[in-house]
């Protein structure tokens, strides 16, 4: 699968140490220029449904599982590789120095009418929700809530939008 990116937290100063490895599969499901996305209200951005994947899990089960999970996908096509997001940064367990995330990236097909999802605890108090948006919006959005932040939000909300504006540019 091809590097879309290499990203590096600002605060990592080298990569020795003590590192945390995960490995997560992100859904890209597109109707025309709209992309359903989640949006969560607590960091207000959209971002890609899909997640960590489990220990001795492959990444195509893992993603199947965290559409159907967070979104209620039904009948999950995962269609081609679109590529991954390779980042480091600071993990905020005392037993790590380092949190190493790989995001990989598919493009799929599901059934039009979702499911329930069954989102975790956290997800939920977070506000998480399934949405169809414009990818263009979602662009837009995540951009100015990046540029008006108070506090740092880390890398997430960066690779989300970078692989948006990669999507936007290839795929529609």
């Amino acid at each position: 699968m091809r590097l879309i990116k290499k990203m590096i937290h600002k605060d990592v100063k080298n990569l020795d140490g003590r590192t945390f490895e995960r490995r997560a599969a992100r859904g890209i499901i597109l109707k025309g220029s709209k992309i359903l996305l989640l949006y969560t209200k607590r960091y207000n951005d959209y971002s890609f449904p899909g997640g960590g994947v489990d220990t001795g899990e492959d990444l195509i089960t893992g993603l199947k599982r965290e559409l159907a999970e967070e979104i209620g996908a039904k009948n999950i096509e995962v269609l081609r590789e679109f590529g991954y997001i390779d980042e480091y940064r600071p993990h905020y367990k005392p037993e790590y120095d380092l949190i190493h995330m790989l995001s990989y990236f598919y493009v799929c097909r599901i059934d039009e009418e979702l499911g329930d999802a069954n989102l975790e605890g956290y997800e939920i108090a977070n506000g998480m929700a399934s949405v169809w948006i414009d990818i263009h919006e979602a662009i837009k959005h995540n951009k100015e809530v990046m540029v008006n932040q108070e506090v740092s939000m880390g890398l997430s909300i960066e690779r989300e939008t970078l692989a948006l504006e990669l999507i936007a540019e290839e795929l529609l």
